[in-house]
């Protein structure tokens, strides 16, 4: 896959991620996996060169 393609794939995964952290409880399970895949496509996306300032709306 190109590199730009899966920037992008990235990109939309990270947006969808966290629409579904911000409707789910901070105390959940669920919450939990869903922060450890958050963590690890901020490191992705920002090793990418991608500036994360209007894209990171949990800001954790």
């Amino acid at each position: 896959m190109p590199e730009k393609e899966m920037l992008q794939k990235n990109i939309e995964e990270f947006s969808r991620l966290q629409r579904y952290m911000k409707l789910s409880e901070k105390d959940s399970p669920a919450y939990a996996e869903m922060k450890e895949r958050y963590i690890e496509l901020k490191v992705i996306l920002t090793a990418s060169g991608i500036n994360l300032t209007e894209l990171d709306r949990i800001k954790e």
